[in-house]
């Protein structure tokens, strides 16, 4: 959609913000936050820990169970899914142990909460909403450990739009991957999902008044119920968008008459004639039909990238003075049909969003509707200052650094993360007030959508997604630099039910993992063992190269299943050793073939394994998605005795079966 390349130089502060009835943060806490993405904006320590156990609730305020039973409910399933048992909801007290939720806590905004940890979890918010964002803090927290440090979180964001557009128009995605990442939007406090439902290669809505423009592959309605349901219970608001004027290829291929034509009869292929009466009754019918469909308060009209040459089409002409008066341009006829969308929408109870390119300066009599979202992309036309002074709230939709585009251009997330803001506009623009830009969003373009798989997608904007929660939420930074960032972004992982996280046996799976090299801060170490088959590691684009995991304590290893990107190993070893220094070679080959492969019939046992890899069987380096170990039990005798109490074996026991004389030695879920 987009076919521009540029960089932006110009940077900009983020405002601190101050909330009555809510102190500011010390510029020095007593002990380091834990971590989280986006980072928490306040956090006071205490003494000692929480911990989750097998035995650990869900208790609910009384006074609270009406509003918050949904969000109560949600969060034991989650849990569920991060545990593999039962998580029970109670209304009453929580006991040592349980996650109380609770309302009434009004001197915080609309999304925020506290979280004050103890002997139990106690998260209590203003609103449903706020409560929802303290269990995903909270869910985080125990996807690193089931112990948490006691102390009191005070959290809210900064902005109050902060998500995803995917555009399906031109690449269908299924609808299990939709549900994947509404979850994993919320579990990074992201709020917004933009769904580009129309586009050139496809409309993507069944359509009971229009069936003959449907693509093959499509969202049934019920589809779309569904999603919006489980947008709902996870607070996230579809929004979508069917593109028009222009755009409209799949639609314009089952209604041609429809297209418009130059002066010379040439038809175009994406744009529909806004003077043809016909046009206007075919996006009312469509707008009408699906209005009911989607309860968030947007509609999104497209409104992009129409007509250039307007003196190629006089008939644009003639319809806007016909309509708009003598004085009248051409152009007018696209801005009337803004207003007349608009009104449409307006009807139907919701407030139209546009993008900005079609706003320009001094070329029609009509103005857009001031009523109307502006999302700005690009610096076409009208500054970002100039729309918020003709009455617009304007989005930050710019293209750097928020643009993935298959086959094209991806978001410089290192600046984004160290540099911009959300206030910071394409081309360096900003607005004298920031209340009136919402927020911003990640865009998936599918310009070639063969470009990348579905997995391939997700892998790339796991970071982009993480550095757009950051910046959108406005708490300080926990980190500096975008590389000191990284390693936060893979400890806290991905949402409890996120696909191919389960690998049972895999020594290797988050455990400290290093390499030679890195590609990019992108690709860290930790990804190929992180359990997500949509991260990877990659090298340098040199030989030799390699990947070393420390499995803890002595293992022994009879599997190792190698899942590699396209820049895989032609000749590589697998190694093991007791020290990371002495390596025995478990196995060889200089004919390795990419791909997944999947190394049986190995022997061999130590601490630590690594991939050590001689020669590239591409240009690039080497890229794995995932390293993976299986073999045995613990190599070594490890007998566990204790004199009348529990004993735990962990993997720093400086010998077999020695007590750590810790008082939880008992079984604990993580």
């Amino acid at each position: 959609m987009r076919l521009l390349r540029f960089l932006i130089a110009a940077v900009c502060a983020l405002a601190a913000l101050t909330l009555p009835g809510v102190a500011a943060a010390p510029a020095r806490a007593a002990a380091a936050p834990p971590q989280t993405v986006p980072a928490l904006r306040q956090w006071t320590a205490g003494s000692g820990a929480y911990t989750f156990t097998d035995t650990s609730r869900i208790a609910v305020d009384p006074a609270s169970a009406a509003r918050l039973g949904d969000e109560a409910a949600t969060l034991a399933d989650d849990l569920a899914a991060r545990t593999g048992r039962t998580v029970a909801v109670v209304t009453g007290a929580p006991a040592t142990g349980d996650i109380a939720l609770g309302l009434g806590d009004t001197t915080l905004p609309a999304e925020g909460y506290r979280m004050t940890v103890g002997a139990a979890v106690t998260i209590r918010a203003g609103t449903d909403t706020g409560a929802f964002y303290g269990t995903r803090t909270l869910l985080q927290l125990l996807h690193q450990s089931a112990s948490v440090p006691a102390g009191t979180a005070v959290d809210w964001p900064t902005k109050p739009e902060r998500g995803l557009m995917i555009d399906q128009g031109r690449k269908f995605f299924t609808v299990a991957w939709v549900g994947q990442h509404i979850k994993e939007l919320a579990y990074l406090k992201l709020n917004y999902f933009h769904f580009h439902l129309s586009d050139t290669f496809g409309f993507r809505l069944e359509s009971s008044t229009h069936p003959e423009i449907v693509s093959t592959d499509h969202y049934t309605k019920q589809d779309i119920a569904d999603l919006v349901a489980l947008g709902q219970r996870y607070h996230v608001t579809i929004v979508p968008e069917i593109d028009t004027p222009g755009h409209m290829n799949a639609i314009l291929a089952a209604h041609p008459e429809l297209r418009l034509k130059n002066r010379s009869g040439t038809a175009s292929a994406e744009f529909i004639d806004l003077s043809l009466p016909g046009s206007y009754t075919l996006i009312k019918d469509l707008v009408n039909e699906y209005l009911p469909l989607f309860p968030a308060r947007y509609w999104h009209i497209g409104a992009d990238e129409y007509v250039t040459d307007y003196g190629s089409y006089p008939q644009l002409l003639t319809y806007a003075r016909a309509h708009y008066g003598p004085g009248a341009t051409a152009k007018d006829t696209y801005y009337g049909y803004v207003n007349w969308a608009d009104a449409l929408v307006r009807a139907g109870g919701k407030t139209t969003r546009m993008w900005n390119d079609g706003i320009k300066s001094g070329d029609g009599t009509v103005t857009p509707n001031a009523d109307i979202v502006v999302e700005y992309w690009y610096n076409y036309g009208l500054t970002p200052q100039q729309l918020a002074a003709a009455g617009h709230t304007v989005a930050n939709e710019s293209w750097t650094p928020t643009y993935y585009v298959l086959g094209g251009a991806k978001p410089d997330t290192r600046w984004m993360y160290e540099t911009w803001t959300p206030d910071l506009f394409q081309g360096g623009a900003t607005l004298s007030d920031p209340v009136r830009n919402p927020g911003s969003l990640i865009h998936v373009w599918c310009d070639n959508p063969g470009a990348e798989t579905e997995d391939q997608i997700a892998g790339g904007i796991m970071y982009p997604l993480r550095g757009l929660a950051q910046q959108t939420w406005g708490s300080p930074k926990p980190v500096a630099s975008y590389a000191a960032f990284t390693p936060i972004v893979a400890a806290v992982g991905h949402n409890p039910a996120w696909p191919g996280l389960s690998q049972p046996g895999n020594l290797a799976r988050n455990r400290p993992t290093t390499a030679s090299s890195t590609e990019t801060a992108n690709f860290p170490p930790a990804s190929a063992t992180d359990g997500d088959p949509a991260t990877r590691w990659s090298s340098a684009y040199s030989d030799p190269q390699w990947l070393q995991v420390d499995l803890g304590s002595a293992q022994s290893v009879s599997r190792v299943v190698l899942r590699w990107e396209a820049a895989y190993g032609k000749a590589f070893q697998i190694q093991l050793s007791d020290d990371a220094t002495v390596w025995r070679t478990l196995y060889s080959t200089t004919g390795g073939s990419g791909g997944v492969q999947d190394l049986t019939g190995l022997s061999g046992s130590g601490r630590y394994i690594r991939l050590y890899a001689t020669r590239r069987g591409t240009s690039y380096g080497y890229s794995l998605y995932e390293f993976e170990a299986y073999g045995g039990q613990l190599s070594g005798t490890h007998t566990l005795t204790a004199a009348g109490q529990a004993l735990d074996d962990p993997a720093s026991s400086p010998a077999s079966g020695a007590p750590d004389g810790s008082a939880h030695q008992r079984s604990q879920v993580g």
